[in-house]
């Protein structure tokens, strides 16, 4: 990745920045009329075959693949979703080897769809027998399908413009239905801990969001928001960042992680733990110090 590109800030457009934060080649700026933190510059590469080349080592690591696909995997997001849609035809934009769409087949009345631009990762979600379009979705004809939900887990935060992706979303949602958006949170109790060091401050996420600026990249011409707040935390990644050079953390690493959680997650002795845990990450949540923000968004 050695070519890169200047960008305008993603949330107003303007191009008058300041420094905010250097992590090896990783540069980071703080747009000084909105206060939109993001990446500039970025390499030239990130695109469908950046992630075709990431999808084999790490989409489809065993240990992934096993933990996406493990019944707590997507408890928190569950919750959210079936909040505001019980049934209906979902999107899921940027569905990577389709876990979620799987959970919502397994649990409730939804015919789904998934969309993303890795190919390993969507040959593996079809051989799940899922829906799968292979297609940037801002390109993508859609024809006359409209959805009652969609759904954008982890994926605006790797988007060199994210407003396109918000603006076909608006296109293609019914009237009334919704939008949701999760984002890692830069005013986490993780990063404010651990500032550069925190793991997913890295080349793959190109937009930080606060609690403000997610709020303001709404288009309120367009949608109005029902819900907001931060979810999850790992106070083993906390741990591990902080002992750590600072260094990014390699793809095998981070998926013997997510094993490590969901095993967690998954074993009855722990349960004493996982009670003081969920106490501490709802008092994080409250205060929006989680590690990742949503906004779910209804249609007007």
């Amino acid at each position: 990745m050695n070519a890169k590109i200047q960008r305008k800030c993603p949330l107003c457009g303007k191009d008058d920045v300041s420094s905010f934060l250097q992590k090896k080649e990783l540069a980071l700026v703080c747009c000084k009329n909105c206060g939109m933190i993001f990446a500039n510059p970025v390499p030239a590469e990130m695109s469908g075959e950046f992630y075709d080349n990431l999808g084999t080592p790490f989409y489809l690591s065993p240990e992934k693949l096993e933990c996406d696909y493990a019944s707590v995997r997507f408890e928190r997001e569950w919750r959210l979703f079936r909040k505001f849609c019980p049934q209906g035809m979902i999107l899921d934009v940027g569905c990577s080897t389709g876990a979620f769409l799987f959970q919502l087949k397994s649990r409730g009345n939804y015919q789904v769809t998934g969309t993303d631009i890795s190919k390993p990762a969507l040959d593996y979600a079809r051989s799940r027998d899922l829906g799968i379009i292979g297609n940037s979705f801002p390109d993508h004809n859609f024809g006359e399908i409209r959805f009652d939900a969609i759904t954008f887990w982890a994926v605006i935060e790797h988007l060199l413009e994210p407003e396109k992706f918000l603006r076909k979303a608006a296109m293609l949602l019914k009237s009334g239905g919704h939008c949701f958006i999760l984002v890692p949170n830069l005013k986490s109790l993780a990063v404010r801990l651990l500032g550069a060091k925190y793991r997913y401050i890295f080349p793959q996420h190109l937009n930080y969001f606060t609690a403000r600026t997610l709020k303001r990249f709404v288009l309120t011409e367009h949608f109005e928001i029902v819900a907001s707040g931060s979810m999850h935390f790992n106070p083993i990644v906390i741990w591990q960042d902080f002992r750590s050079k600072g260094d990014f953390v390699p793809d095998d690493q981070r998926a013997a992680l997510l094993k490590r959680t969901t095993a967690y997650k998954q074993n009855p002795v722990l349960k004493p733990v996982k009670i003081i845990y969920r106490l501490t990450e709802n008092m994080l949540s409250r205060l929006n110090l989680s590690d990742n923000l949503f906004i779910v968004l209804r249609k007007k």
